[in-house]
């Protein structure tokens, strides 16, 4: 066995060890079930042989009640081996499930933009289905067949050794054409689902760009690219089920040679006198008894290739190690001590693979309560700046620090329990507005909900809904516009009584009198509290909420420019570098970048006027 195999029999093993006592009661139940089946044939010799000599009606009776009896005990016994083998199997699988999803939430988002939806979707489903079935029959059938060997085999050598041994001969054969199979069903398997896996992510794009397909009429592009995954599915599937189909037969067909030996040599035996009757029938019974498991192997080794397969893909989730976790010493922030106060030292970040600096050398200083707006050409490293103030982006240590404390140093809960952060794609869950506004918190009443939606210019539009924030919005928010979705993402953000607020190109999709509008509600009326002593050091919060209120610090990343020049300064970035900094007046005093993004703002105005 070599060490992958040894490997994930540990795993499976781990699988296993929270259901000992439920595998326990399983395997023992088999082994009940294997004396008995072992005894069974010894009572039809005794049958056979007392009969031969001395016929009784009464002895026939007794004798068919108690196979009928032992056979029906039997049969109540294995069930329970499935129910508890089978149901292990199912437990495994919920678990499995779990501990995906869980360690999924963990990972960063870098992940999941090289693993694509429908991969990571197919290993949670089918991948541990397969993992259940492995867990459940080829386990109940992998004991089975060892209790048949183990109790049948000395029975039948101490009823006639050369018989025995005859009828047997074939069966090393049968693991000889095991292991030449063996690496085929495995690389097949393998195939089989990394082509699912493909059809899982068309399916799952083809679903959620839905609107392009129509509107491009790429139906028939789509309909043949899934046409040419499904028939490559086709034909790895065929060939699975063409090897499958090969070996399972020769397997049930070498262990039936043995009846055909044992009935060849046994005859010659009874008219020899070396062999009875009834122990003739017994061996005919026990060979019979070895051919369905033996038979039955083909299958638990196609569970197992399946099962290892998916053994395999599983575990590369599991073993991933997420990137950006807690030190060890990791710092508390309670979010009632956080002020806002952002300072970038020398930060630098490439993206994994590449060689050219997203973020050059950045170095700023945000004061709590201050809007700053961020302005740059597409590409310049204004998104990869935002991501990296909640820490969604790796960055080395003493690059980034907030209130004093270096980032990553800090508890990732509390440091993003202290951002509001409004992407650029503004996702909304399918469910109605107002769950996924109040999305932070679940149990808030509606009356803040709404003012949340008041705040970010979305309570009007909303009230016309006819269910309101009751209104279901669809997968993604499709039912919505985007600015819509955008201002409700926003409400979902502002919910959050978090003293930064970042806002991504968020307000993309709203006009620029709406935007200034909100950003001028920011600014004049969102707040957040902190308590400080008479040295102006933070202590623990107050129960006033009115008291001491701190204003946001407001982090505005947009290519409006008219509102961009509210903000309190302006960062202007160019690849990956901050050019300039400074007041909407200031930088329109001096030659430069902003200068001229401000022209061509006023250009397009006066062209759309």
């Amino acid at each position: 066995m070599d060490g992958s195999n040894r490997s994930n029999l540990k795993v499976l093993g781990n699988y296993l060890r929270p259901y000992w006592r439920k595998t326990s009661i399983g395997i023992g139940a088999l082994l009940i079930v294997n004396l008995l089946g072992v005894y069974i044939p010894l009572l039809i010799r005794n049958g056979v042989d007392e009969l031969q000599s001395s016929f009784s009606f009464d002895r026939v009776l007794f004798y068919a009640l108690s196979t009928m009896g032992l056979a029906s005990l039997m049969w109540v016994i294995r069930m329970v081996s499935r129910v508890f083998l089978f149901g292990v199997g199912r437990q495994v699988e919920f678990d499995l499930k779990q501990r995906i999803f869980q360690h999924l939430l963990t990972l960063e988002p870098a992940y999941f933009a090289a693993n694509t939806a429908g991969d990571l979707i197919n290993r949670t489903t089918s991948d541990v289905d397969n993992i259940r079935r492995l867990m459940g029959f080829a386990v109940l059938s992998l004991a089975n067949t060892f209790f048949a060997y183990l109790f049948t085999l000395p029975i039948m050598l101490s009823i006639n050794v050369r018989l025995t041994l005859l009828a047997l001969m074939v069966y090393p054969l049968m693991l000889v054409l095991v292991q030449l199979f063996a690496n085929t069903l495995r690389s097949q398997q393998l195939e089989v689902q990394e082509r699912l896996s493909e059809m899982s992510d068309l399916i799952q794009e083809d679903m959620s760009g839905i609107s392009p397909i129509k509107i491009y009429a790429q139906e028939d592009n789509e309909r043949q690219a899934f046409r040419k995954i499904n028939d490559r599915l086709l034909s790895v599937n065929l060939a699975f089920a063409k090897t499958r189909s090969t070996l399972f037969p020769l397997l049930g067909g070498l262990a039936s040679v043995s009846l055909l030996v044992l009935l060849w040599f046994g005859s010659d035996a009874i008219a020899l006198g070396e062999l009875s009757i009834g122990n003739f029938v017994a061996l005919l019974i026990y060979v019979e008894r070895l051919v369905f498991p033996t038979a039955l192997l083909g299958f638990t080794i196609s569970a197992y290739q399946r099962g290892e397969v998916s053994i395999n893909r599983v575990e590369e989730i599991l073993q991933t190690q997420a990137q950006i976790a807690d030190e060890t010493d990791a710092i508390s922030m309670p979010l009632d001590r956080v002020t806002g106060r952002l300072v970038a030292t020398n930060l630098s970040y490439a993206y994994p693979g590449s060689d050219r600096l997203a973020l050059d050398q950045l170095n700023f200083e945000i004061q709590p309560g201050e809007m700053v707006a961020i302005v740059g050409p597409v590409g310049c490293g204004k998104s990869t700046l935002a991501n990296m103030l909640p820490r969604l982006l790796d960055l080395k240590p003493g690059q980034l620090w907030l209130d004093g404390i270096d980032i990553t140093q800090l508890k990732i809960s509390d440091l993003r329990g202290a951002i509001a952060y409004v992407p650029q794609e503004s996702f909304l869950f399918s469910t109605s507005i107002a769950n996924n506004i109040r999305y932070s918190n679940p149990e808030i009443d509606l009356g803040a909900v709404e003012g949340a939606a008041d705040r970010s210019q979305i309570r009007g539009e909303i009230l016309t809904f006819p269910q309101q924030y009751e209104t279901v919005v669809g997968e993604r928010g499709i039912t919505l516009s985007g600015g819509q979705r955008q201002r409700t993402a926003l409400a979902r953000a502002l919910l959050i009584d978090a003293p930064i607020l970042i806002l991504d190109d968020s307000l993309s999709s709203v006009d620029n009198k709406t935007a200034t509008e909100i950003l001028r509600n920011l600014t004049q009326g969102d707040v957040h509290h902190v308590q400080e002593n008479t040295q102006g050091q933070i202590q623990n919060p107050v129960n006033d909420p009115v008291k001491n209120p701190v204003k946001k610090t407001v982090i505005f990343i947009s290519h409006q420019m008219s509102a961009a020049a509210t903000a309190d300064r302006i960062l202007v970035m160019d690849q990956g570098r901050i050019v300039d900094l400074g007041t909407h007046d200031q930088l329109l005093s001096r030659p430069g970048l902003y200068r001229d993004l401000w022209n061509q703002h006023t250009l397009e105005t006066l062209l759309t006027a």
